[in-house]
């Protein structure tokens, strides 16, 4: 691979920009669903929990894409799961504004918009920025991911300017037809497979003094001691199976984001039930959500220092106090200001577990398993996102669901926490066998 496509090159930050501009444009529908919640309930007559249902289908199916793209991705670059995403965005959107029941504009949104729209745009992207970037991984992974909540800062006022202006239906078949010109060029420009040195090189394995667990291994340039931390990619992630760490990271993944859904779907909603308008709600998602763009970016900066593993434990903290202050204060300025402290407390929790699984999984695998994590936290945004609605369904208040998060929030935090004790032991035992 020629210089000029290395690693932190200057191609690497063109094609990192690029990236950030797909995924604004492919995870609009998590927050235009939102935006159209309250327009869809009246529209078709239901609860809302069943109104909740696209966003469940949306955030399962992107999901579950997830971790089909990022094997394409690995396989055959990122090029070609962009283009799929390009295809699924544009006839979800156009299925969707034209369907007639719920049923159908439920289906659009979870087959479409998300098995095979929405999911190509994020976790294959993320997982391709973190191999072409060492020195700034967690900036540049933060970067990326920002474009996540770009979209949700960018679109909800649009949306709803459509929404009130031409009517829901009009407004979605715009976003397919703008997502038909514009994602396959982006696509173009990301034919170039990340450098072979981070994604295909295998492992050089160093000799092991007795009885120090085998499956280490560090490429000439230990990635830890580049990104300041002591993590290296491992067989053996905080001293357990490949497969069962992933479990413990899509466990805390699902907690985590059932806590992060519950504001991020349900604010709109939220506001109209108070009172204040949905168009007030709309603007509280976008506050939120451009301050999640600060929170990853600065949460970027803190992996780099820290490593993923105690930036997620600072985050599900931070979060849990945000969450908490949504349970007594109502006014219309205070849930501004919680807003946007919500927004900058829990931004930089997602791009984490993508730190995370590049710091202790093997990196040829970085595409599949970035995707299964992700699909988590996702699958996560899905049940939390129904189950807020049902609560509040079930309760006739908001007060109950709110008070559901900070539970599943804590689940999380223990689920972190244990890592992070299991690698303290392991890094200790490492030390033990250094000296022996």
């Amino acid at each position: 691979m020629s210089p000029a496509h290395a690693a932190d090159s200057r191609y690497a930050w063109t094609r990192l920009a690029i990236a950030l501009t797909s995924m604004t444009i492919g995870s609009s529908p998590m927050y235009i669903v939102s935006v159209v919640l309250p327009a869809v309930q009246a529209e078709f007559g239901v609860a809302r929990a069943d109104a909740s249902l696209p966003y469940t289908l949306l955030m399962l199916g992107f999901g579950a894409g997830g971790i089909a793209m990022g094997r394409l991705a690995d396989r055959y670059g990122v090029m070609l799961p962009v283009l799929i995403g390009a295809t699924g965005l544009s006839a979800g959107f156009i299925a969707a504004g034209l369907s007639d029941s719920l049923v159908g504009f439920s289906l659009a949104h979870g087959l479409l918009l998300g098995l095979l729209g929405s999911s190509a745009t994020f976790a294959p992207l993320i997982a391709d920025t973190s191999l072409w970037f060492v020195r700034r991984r967690g900036v540049a992974v933060a970067v990326c991911a920002s474009g996540n909540y770009l979209a949700g800062a960018v679109w909800p006022p649009i949306v709803q300017h459509f929404v009130d202006t031409a009517g829901w239906r009009s407004t979605y078949i715009g976003l397919g037809i703008f997502c038909a010109v514009t994602l396959p060029l982006l696509a173009s420009s990301m034919r170039q497979k990340p450098p072979a040195a981070l994604a295909a090189a295998p492992p050089t394995r160093r000799m092991s003094p007795p009885g120090r667990p085998k499956g280490e291994y560090r490429s000439a340039q230990p990635e830890g001691a580049l990104m300041g931390t002591t993590a290296l990619p491992s067989t053996r992630p905080f001293g357990l199976g490949l497969n069962q760490a992933q479990a413990l990271l899509c466990m805390a993944g699902v907690a985590c984001c059932v806590a992060m859904s519950m504001p991020q779907v349900h604010i709109v909603a939220y506001c109209g039930d108070l009172g204040y308008g949905a168009a007030r709600g709309a603007e509280m998602l976008s506050l939120m959500l451009a301050c999640g763009i600060v929170s990853r970016l600065v949460s970027g900066a803190i992996c780099d220092r820290i490593g993923g593993l105690r930036t997620l434990l600072l985050g599900s903290v931070l979060q849990g106090l945000a969450l908490l202050l949504f349970i007594p204060f109502d006014s219309l300025s205070s849930l501004y200001l919680i807003s946007a402290l919500f927004g900058l407390f829990q931004g930089g929790i997602v791009p984490s577990y993508a730190i995370i699984v590049r710091e202790y999984f093997p990196p040829a695998e970085a595409g599949a398993r970035v995707g299964t994590v992700l699909m988590a936290t996702l699958f996560g945004m899905a049940l939390g996102g129904w189950m807020s609605g049902k609560v509040f369904d079930l309760s006739g208040s908001y007060r109950a669901a709110f008070i559901n998060g900070v539970g599943w929030n804590l689940l999380n935090l223990s689920i972190v926490w244990l890592l992070m004790s299991a690698e303290r032991r392991r890094q200790r035992d490492r030390s033990v066998q250094y000296l022996t």
